[in-house]
């Protein structure tokens, strides 16, 4: 399935809703884009990844690169409702530890104040 993206604010945070596949190609190519041309805009992103049932090595770099960018624009990247795959992903490959993690994009965002 095609990585589908839509984009709102919440509490002057910028949530991207992921729905589909975060995988090496045009799909994490599509992210990246996005939510670089966001950061410009605001350096405070939550990617609600409640729809995302599969992320690859390609697709969790993508998000380590957008969470290092946000970081240097003096924001973050925040990610909300992991799937429990995604979820053990990230645990798996220790990124937890790096990523903050919220049940839910409201959460996610309210962290920033």
């Amino acid at each position: 399935m095609q990585l589908r993206m839509s984009t709102r604010s919440l509490e002057g945070v910028l949530v991207v809703d992921c729905s589909g596949r975060v995988v090496f190609g045009e799909e994490s190519a599509s992210l990246r884009d996005t939510v670089k041309k966001l950061l410009a805009e605001s350096p405070k992103v939550v990617m609600n990844m409640r729809e995302v049932d599969y992320i690859d090595s390609g697709g969790l770099g993508t998000l380590v690169s957008l969470y290092t960018s946000a970081r240097n624009a003096g924001g973050g990247v925040k990610l909300a409702s992991l799937s429990q795959r995604v979820g053990d992903l990230l645990q798996i490959t220790k990124l937890f530890t790096i990523f903050e993690v919220f049940d839910d994009p409201e959460a996610a965002a309210r962290s920033f104040k």
